[in-house]
């Protein structure tokens, strides 16, 4: 059936591509599951979370939190400059994006290797369990993402750049969801 109103529908103004927004979304909703089974447990030995969760290094995930939305806002602005054209400015803001994904993953990396070396591993204590589940699911999203910032900075046309930014914003978002619950959350 065709509209005759001359309105388009609600996902003919989704910006990007359908199918990366159902991804995005699936992606979520598996975050989600995950951040709710963790708050879950949590509730049956808070203590215990609590105790676990002072060996995570708060100041590195804060840090990394200022570098993934740095590199978001970057994403975000390599696809408004790229739409007035300057596509050198939008190729370096995607390349420097990428490349503060890479700076999140080192940060991430020697929190793993601090973690390695005191013997905590995911049977340690439950809250390791999410832990190492959670951020190590993101940071395979970060890996990804990553890669894709790369390739829409080399095939930089402004729909690619729309739909590799929209992945990189729900990496951002569920890193901004994963460190005041993991992290924070007394």
């Amino acid at each position: 059936m065709s509209d005759t109103t001359g309105q388009g529908s609600l996902l003919d103004e989704l910006p990007g591509d359908l199918m990366m927004w159902v991804l995005i979304i699936s992606e979520l909703l598996v975050f989600g599951a995950g951040l709710a089974a963790f708050l879950a447990v949590r509730l049956t030995d808070p203590v215990g979370f609590a105790e676990a969760q002072d060996h995570l290094h708060r100041t590195g995930a804060a840090l990394n939190t200022v570098v993934l939305v740095t590199s978001g806002f970057l994403a975000a602005k390599a696809f408004q400059w790229r739409g007035l054209g300057a596509r050198l400015k939008a190729r370096l803001a995607l390349v420097v994006a990428a490349l503060l994904g890479v700076v999140f993953l080192i940060i991430k990396g020697a929190e793993y290797a601090d973690k390695a070396a005191k013997g905590i591993d995911f049977e340690t204590h439950p809250f390791f369990l999410f832990y190492y589940m959670l951020t190590g699911f993101h940071a395979a999203h970060v890996v990804a993402g990553v890669a894709i910032l790369y390739l829409i900075a080399w095939k930089d046309s402004l729909r690619n750049i729309e739909v590799g930014a929209a992945f990189w914003h729900m990496v951002d978002l569920v890193w901004v969801l994963l460190f005041p619950v993991i992290y924070l959350l007394a």
